[in-house]
């Protein structure tokens, strides 16, 4: 017998038979002839009922159809909840106020002075003249005030997606516009396709291994200009074997102030943490928070505040007499803001370094897997922002990709090279207090300005100082501290991490990222393939007793032949009925009605009677097409004994002597 689970009202309410129910009243509306109406529930339109009470949908035209699901896609897109979510602006700018405006001025200013050297920094790592740097930091923040969701993302360029450009475009600034251009498309319409989920696959093992990884080679990258030699490379056991090759050509004056810059960076980061006078802000004296405010202001502009005393050195030491300087500077920068033009889509011989001619198509396969892999990591540094910011609010992933993409898109058209928010500037962006995204007007505003009046001072920035810069951020980005906790709590995590973190420093990086994904995937599918079974030996209320076998996950083709041999296994040491609880099983396959029916056969064999309880009747109508015969299910504990008085079970019981 089989037990159906309506009967029992398991799964089935009552309360759906009577759906179907006409509810009338006898209240009537008299009309201008004399007749009258019945005045009282109506159904809907939508469906139609059948003469066996079954609701179905009446026949369409492809015409009404059409039309139908046209006025339900205005209907969803044109409204006042979607217009706040894709343009969050409406949303913040309404309730703007003076303090909003006075924490965003305050925030601006202070990322707008830790973008400027950053982004000439950033500039280097991706192999670009350091113009470039600023032309990719200013009208990011503009496009993002519009339609950002967090106040805490400042745009512009990253290390992280300034050593993927690199990777992928080769120092070659026509594919960096070019890149900047298309990932922008690729990130807007995975925004717009709701994509934002795919940042889920990469766990947080694989993203610390990912970022430490990357670190290491941004700092690696940078050893060639505090040294003053050359040494390119994509990988990390590349760019130190070129280091190694060429150590004999170091110049002394760029090694003494790119050493120099670096210590001086890290003792002025530590000024910010510093405070004097009581812990509680309130008790101190004004004098005591004056000096606390300044040491605050220096340890965050540490970097614009050494870029400008670097500057005026080199003014000071370059002399023509003696070729310059006695370290290498940055050199000439054109004046003014960047041409608003097309991205390049081909280059000539003479723009190429093999002479060969490119087109379109060929620039767009030399960029290889980083239209795909500059996107994801851009989502990733921006959702680590949004995150660490968040105060427990939600975070729209895909949103996020519709500005970062569209950020990107007008980015290319002033020549500049692909962006995202960096967690540098974001904390900056926080502790500075930021009140709403419209203090990246402040940061392009400043980086406009930049641009304008002092790029013939740029000139004598020292290549070592920005390398510094770099290196004293970056080298914080090595994410030690994870090892613990997760040594920890959980070793398996440990290995998707090293693993990414290995194969980022050894091979290319999307193939590391690949790597780490893969591990993780394999470790889910494991998982998923060796579910847990808990035996327990129950009695019945008549007091038979049987043995209760509860799987903890669904049962799908990977784990279904474990889970068989198992069961079978522990079937055989006792000969009693088994009961398999499938109460947290809530999927299966053809795959695992083929292997249950196979089950039922080896019990059959051996003359043991074997139950299912708790099956959801979703499953139970696929194991039904395969084994209906002999598949067995029940839903109440009483039924057991039903089942076994049945079958005439009689339990065998053990003689002592």
């Amino acid at each position: 017998m089989k037990a159906n689970p309506a009967s029992d009202h398991v799964y089935f309410n009552d309360g759906f038979k009577c759906s179907t129910i006409s509810i009338s009243t006898n209240l009537t509306e008299p009309t201008t002839n004399g007749s009258s109406n019945s005045v009282g529930s109506q159904g809907s339109k939508e469906f139609i009922l059948t003469e066996d009470g079954k609701k179905v949908k009446p026949p369409l035209s492809t015409l009404d159809w059409t039309r139908s699901w046209l006025q339900d896609c205005k209907r969803r897109t044109f409204n006042r909840k979607t217009l706040h979510k894709r343009l969050p602006i409406f949303e913040w700018l309404p309730k703007y106020n003076s303090q909003d405006a006075v924490g965003d001025l305050v925030a601006g200013i202070t990322v707008g002075l830790t973008v400027i050297p950053q982004a000439l920094a950033y500039a280097g790592i991706a192999g670009l003249p350091v113009a470039y740097g600023l032309y990719a930091s200013f009208v990011g923040c503009f496009v993002y005030i519009f339609l950002g969701s967090c106040k805490d993302v400042p745009m512009g360029p990253s290390a992280i997606v300034a050593l993927l450009t690199y990777q992928a475009a080769q120092g070659s600034w026509q594919k960096s516009v070019l890149l900047c251009l298309l990932s922008g498309f690729v990130e807007l319409l995975m925004g717009l396709f709701g994509l934002g989920f795919l940042i889920d696959f990469v766990s947080g093992p694989v993203s610390s291994g990912f970022t430490s990884a990357v670190s290491l080679i941004i700092l690696t990258s940078q050893i060639q200009s505090v040294l003053g030699i050359t040494a390119k490379g994509n990988t990390f056991v590349e760019i130190w074997t070129q280091v190694f090759h060429n150590i004999g050509d170091t110049r002394a004056g760029d090694t003494v102030l790119g050493l120099t810059c670096i210590v001086v960076l890290l003792l002025m980061r530590s000024l910010s943490s510093c405070r004097i006078g009581p812990a509680d802000p309130e008790e101190c004296s004004p004098l005591q928070r004056a000096v606390n405010k300044i040491l605050w202001i220096v340890g965050t502009a540490r970097n614009a505040i050494l870029v400008v005393v670097c500057c005026l050195m080199g003014y000071l030491l370059h002399s023509e007499e003696h070729g310059g300087a006695p370290f290498r500077v940055v050199g000439d920068i054109p004046p003014g803001l960047p041409s608003i033009q097309l991205p390049p889509t081909s280059l000539s011989a003479n723009e190429t370094s093999n002479g060969v001619a490119q087109g379109f198509v060929e620039m767009v396969h030399s960029m290889g897997s980083g239209l795909v892999v500059i996107p994801l990591i851009s989502l990733m540094e921006n959702i680590a922002i949004c995150k660490a910011f968040a105060n427990g609010k939600s975070v729209d992933a895909s949103q996020e990709l519709i500005a970062i993409g569209t950020a990107n898109i007008f980015n290319s058209f002033v020549q500049g090279f692909p962006g995202t928010g960096a967690l540098s500037r974001g904390a900056v962006n926080n502790a500075s207090g930021v009140r709403t995204p419209l203090s990246n007007i402040y940061s392009g505003g400043l980086v406009i300005i930049a641009l304008l009046f002092l790029t013939p001072y740029f000139y004598f920035i020292p290549r070592p100082t920005l390398a510094a810069i770099i290196i004293s951020a970056v080298v914080f980005m090595v994410e030690v501290k994870v090892i613990k906790p997760m040594w920890r709590s959980k070793k398996s995590d440990l290995v998707p991490g090293v693993g990414t973190f290995v194969a980022c420093l050894v091979l290319p990086l999307e193939w590391g990222i690949l790597i780490g994904v893969g591990l993780n995937v394999i470790f889910i599918l494991y998982h998923a393939a060796r579910p847990k079974l808990t035996t327990e030996l129950l009695t019945t209320q008549s007091g038979v007793e049987y043995s209760m076998i509860t799987p903890d996950r669904c049962l799908i083709f990977p784990s279904v032949d474990y889970v068989r041999n198992l069961v079978n296994k522990q079937s055989m040491r006792q000969n009693v009925p088994v009961v398999i609880d499938a109460s947290h099983v809530y999927g299966a396959d053809f795959t695992t009605a083929m292997v249950i029916d196979s089950l039922i056969s080896d019990f059959n064999q051996r003359g043991q009677l074997l139950f299912f309880y708790n099956l959801k009747p979703s499953i139970c109508s696929i194991f039904e097409q395969v084994s209906a015969a002999q598949f067995v299910v029940y839903y109440q504990e009483q039924q057991l004994d039903e089942l076994l008085k049945e079958r005439h079970y009689v339990q065998k019981r053990l003689e002592t002597a």
